[in-house]
Formats: C-alpha cells, structure tokens, sequence
C-alpha cells in the first residue's frame, strides 16, 4: 500500500500560479509511474500529467499544455504539479497517483490515490 499525501491548493485569480506537492511518507515511490488527477463538482475525475520513474518521459492533458508542469524528486518520494496562467475551468480538487511498480507512464492507471486538494481559480 502507498500512501499519498498531497498539499498546496488554494485560491487564486485568474493568470495566477500554485505548485502541489504529492509526498509518500514513508514509503519509495522511485520505481512507480507518477500523475495527477483533477475533479470539477459534478463531473468525473480526469487525467492531468503522469511522470515516468526516471523524470525523463511526460504526458499532459490537452488542457494544460504549456501551463502545467509536472516533476519529481525521488529522494524526497515526491511529485509536483507547476500551475502556470491558471483560469476559472482549472478550479476543481486535485489528485495525485501512483501507478504500479515499474508500470508504465503512459496510459497512466493509478492504483494509489491521495486525498485530494482544492484548487480555485476567480475570476
């Protein structure tokens, strides 16, 4: 089991920025695809960014491109997510992932979840 803490939401105007932080205490996520996950109200949780173990391999939703950057630390067993030039439609709870060990980045299929943090975007 890995457990995935993620902190860093919050509100924001529009064209603002924030960086989530995902940390699996305790436990190495070195050797796991990593990503990131984000849900509106009322509509489903989508794909964001996924990682690759090594940091040398992303994948981004159409959406974020160019605005999010998603990295890792993995002496720290940490993922980030950079949120650049945020607008109203980026406001949903953000989840971060970890695949299984030595699974691929892409298509990423989580099997750990975090809890969740909230990010608002006003307008």
């Amino acid at each position: 089991q890995v457990q995935l803490v993620e902190v860093g939401g919050g509100l924001v105007q529009t064209g603002g920025s924030l960086r989530l932080s995902c940390a699996a205490p305790g436990r190495t996520t070195s050797r796991h695809p990593l990503g990131w996950f984000r849900q509106a109200p009322g509509k489903e949780r989508d794909f964001v960014a996924s990682i690759d173990w090594s940091s040398s391999r992303t994948s981004y939703a159409d959406s974020v491109k160019g605005r999010f950057t998603i990295s890792r630390d993995n002496a720290k067993n940490t993922v980030y997510l950079q949120l650049n030039n945020l607008q109203p439609d980026d406001t949903a709870a953000y989840f971060c992932a970890a695949g299984s060990f030595l699974a691929s980045f892409y298509p990423f299929i989580p099997r750990y979840w975090g809890q969740g943090t909230q990010v608002t975007v006003s307008s």
